[in-house]
Formats: C-alpha cells, structure tokens, sequence
C-alpha cells in the first residue's frame, strides 16, 4: 500500500529534509510552502527523481480562515494524483522563528508566533482528522528551547511548549482510532531558519557547538532521517512522547 505524508512548511529546511529522507523510504510527498513556489517545485523534482510521487500546494500555516479551502484543495489532490481520500503521516513543520527580548516582545509578535506554531498546528490538525486514515501518525516539532532557556526565546519557546502538551493531548484522544502522535524538538540546527545565524555566523554556532555533547552544530541530516524513523512501523508503539534531537544540548 502506498503511504503519503503531508508536510507543512516541506519546501526547505527541515521539512524539505524530513521529506526526502521519506520518500527514500518508499513515502509519497504533499509538502505546502508560503510563498516560494520556486523552492516547492524544485522540491518536488527532488521526490520525483527518488521514484516517488509529489504534490505542493500552497498554505498559510497561521492564517486559520484559510484551513478550509487548503482541505479543499489537499482532497482533492489526494483524489487526482492518487485516487485516494485518506493520507498516513502528518508533520506539522511550519514555522517562524523570532530573537526577542521578554521586555520588548509586542502583542503583534506574540499573535504571529502563536497563530503559526500553536493555534494553526491545533486547527489545521482537527480540520484535517477526518482525512488522515485510522492507524495513521502525527509528529508535531518542537524545539530543544522547551527544556532549556536563552534570552530572547520566551514567547517562541511559550508556543513551542503549548505544542507539547498538545501533542500529548492528542495522543490520548485520538488513541481510539489507532493514531499516533509525537513530538520531535530539534536544538540548534545549520538551516535558514531565524536568519540562518546559527549556519551563517560563526560565533554562534561555535557557542552551540561548545554547548553539546557531541560536539557540534546540528544539521539537517540529522533530523529528517529521525523524523522518518519516527514514523515507519518500526516505532509504531511509541506515542505521545517529547523526542529531542539536540546531540545533547545543555544536558
């Protein structure tokens, strides 16, 4: 049976990577982007050429009005490029990233992370339970910033850790239909996100790299391949766990 994996935030970064190391897997591909559509085709191609089948659609991972439509449009791509109307795995992936001080974080700041990283990942999840089939998984990301505090993170790491209880939440209420649901929360990873200062400046990531036990910054080989793991039969009977994937960050 053919398995698919819808991705938010799947055209770059550690979506981008979670959704290659799936398709080396045999998993077939939805992935949403926000605005680069350049960068999902080009990700697509990528799936394409490991054998398997892609789809991109366009979504708005803090825009809640949207969610209807976007299910619209995924049911119907199940139905066109797969004849299906259920997929297996979701990984709610999108998201932005923010360096403020608690003294400075205004309401706006807080609203946009909060829309993207708790409130979208809890309406998008529920407007799409009736497509994700029985037996299915969910990985929710978090971040290594829920465990440990730097200055900056209060209101990034605050939705980071609503997402956590959420997922365990969800994990007890959609027990019932054989639904598995889990958080992985990466530490500091060599990707654009926030900036790209952890991959572009050297003084930050030879803090981090001073800061983990094994030594370095990590990449995102090291966190798409997990969450694939994650995924697949092999970790069926894990659930509703925290899952970090720091190198050991702070421990």
């Amino acid at each position: 049976m053919t398995e698919i994996a819808l991705i938010t935030g799947g055209s770059r970064g550690l979506g981008r990577n979670t959704a290659i190391h799936l398709a080396k897997r045999g998993v077939d591909i939805i992935l949403t982007y926000h605005s680069r559509a350049d960068e999902a085709e080009s990700a697509v191609r990528e799936i394409e050429a490991l054998g398997r089948k892609a789809v991109a659609l366009q979504l708005d991972a803090g825009a809640t009005g949207t969610f209807p439509a976007f299910v619209e449009s995924l049911a119907k791509s199940l139905h066109e490029t797969w004849d299906k109307d259920r997929f297996q795995f979701l990984v709610n992936n999108a998201g932005i990233g923010m360096n403020t001080p608690f003294a400075e974080v205004t309401e706006a700041q807080f609203d946009a992370l909060c829309n993207v990283h708790l409130k979208g990942v809890f309406f998008l999840t529920q407007r799409l339970l009736p497509l994700i089939a029985d037996g299915g998984r969910i990985v929710n990301l978090s971040s290594g910033l829920a465990r440990f505090s730097l200055p900056g993170y209060s209101a990034y790491a605050a939705m980071k850790g609503g997402v956590e209880v959420l997922t365990r939440y969800l994990a007890k209420e959609l027990g019932a239909r054989g639904i598995a649901v889990n958080t992985v929360a990466p530490g500091a990873i060599e990707t654009d996100f926030g900036g790209g200062h952890v991959r572009d400046v050297p003084e930050i990531n030879r803090m981090v790299a001073s800061m983990t036990a094994l030594g370095r910054v990590g990449l995102p080989d090291d966190i798409g391949p997990m969450i694939a793991s994650l995924l697949s039969a092999d970790n069926r009977w894990v659930n509703g766990q925290r899952i970090e994937v720091s190198g050991g960050m702070f421990v």
